[in-house]
């Protein structure tokens, strides 16, 4: 017999329990070397390993292989790991093209074997990766090799990942998958334009680079940053659609709040949808992004040990979470 959403949902409600709560964060705020966070997380049973990197990557292979186990149709999260084939494909593509592979910056998980990147990068032969992504490969791999462009060739696989997460989350539906995924590339686009503002990059690369969404300016928006920040950042202030004109205020205030209040906002959503389902696959893409908002929290506060910074600082900086 298959499996069926309202055993998942029972099933993933008892395990947001082991989510991080406001309590645990405190418990690692007052820790004061790297030793006692790491190990606060293996005492919690939170994963295991030496240090952070060893812990989230033994704390990602448990919660997906749960998700494996418990979801009815594992095809509800592609377009939520599709970014991670992205940043696959860029890491082989530079890592071959300097000579200098990085393996430890691949990533899961992912829908594409990382073997099959690899094969087709090196034999220039890209027919082996899935239609989404096929020709922006092939058109990246001729950007990074005729006019060793990182950025413009990275910008080329971006749009074609938000294109397809756009795409995957419309077949589903589901309102909260295409508000959120909506909501994603509206201020992955916001973010493109704000670092182009403050270079030298023409229209073309603009056109090429964002991603056409719903109550995007697209125009507009390449028209302001072609004129620099200032006036993009005026442009944007106008806008109310998915809150823009408030994390315009962040940005002017710090960079550092306009990314945590997207962050925020994001994660806001899952909190409001899909705390709240009794049906479908919510419950489940709920638990998934609250664990990724905690490898965030995480990082925050490991860096902050690292660096020494105050712990107000340090909280400041903090995401919201889902548990």
């Amino acid at each position: 017999m298959g499996l069926s959403y309202e055993f998942s949902i029972g099933s993933v409600r008892a395990r947001e329990k082991n989510l991080l709560n406001n309590s645990d964060i405190e418990q690692m705020l007052s820790y004061d070397n790297l030793d006692e966070f790491v190990r606060f997380l293996n005492d919690k049973g939170y994963g295991e390993g030496n240090n952070i990197d060893e812990v989230l990557k033994s704390r990602t292979e448990n919660v997906w292989n749960y998700l494996k186990s418990v979801t009815p149709d594992y095809n509800i999260f592609y377009p939520f790991i599709i970014e991670n084939d992205a940043h696959n494909f860029k890491v082989i593509l530079k890592g071959i093209m300097s000579g200098k592979m990085r393996e430890k910056l691949l990533i899961e998980p992912c829908t594409i074997d990382k073997d099959i990147i690899l094969d087709c990068v090196e034999h220039k032969n890209f027919g082996k990766l899935p239609d989404w992504i096929r020709e922006s490969a092939k058109e990246a791999y001729e950007i990074i090799t005729h006019k060793s462009d990182a950025r413009e060739s990275d910008a080329v696989i971006d749009k074609a990942t938000m294109q397809y997460m756009l795409k995957l989350a419309g077949e589903t539906n589901s309102e909260f998958i295409i508000n959120y995924f909506n909501t994603l590339v509206f201020y992955n686009n916001i973010k493109i334009a704000i670092r182009s503002s403050k270079t030298k990059v023409d229209a073309v690369f603009l056109n090429k680079a964002l991603c056409d969404v719903k109550d995007f300016r697209k125009s507009s928006v390449i028209s302001a940053s072609l004129k620099g920040s200032d006036y993009l950042l005026d442009e944007l202030s106008k806008y109310n659609v998915y809150d823009c004109k408030t994390a315009i205020d962040y940005y002017n205030t710090s960079p550092s709040f306009f990314e945590k209040f997207v962050d925020n906002k994001l994660i806001s959503l899952a909190v409001e949808c899909c705390k709240r389902a009794s049906e479908g696959p919510e419950p489940l893409l709920g638990y998934y992004l609250g664990f990724e908002e905690e490898k965030k929290v995480i990082h925050i506060i490991e860096s902050g040990i690292r660096t020494k910074i105050d712990k107000e600082t340090i909280r400041e900086r903090l995401r919201e979470i889902y548990g």
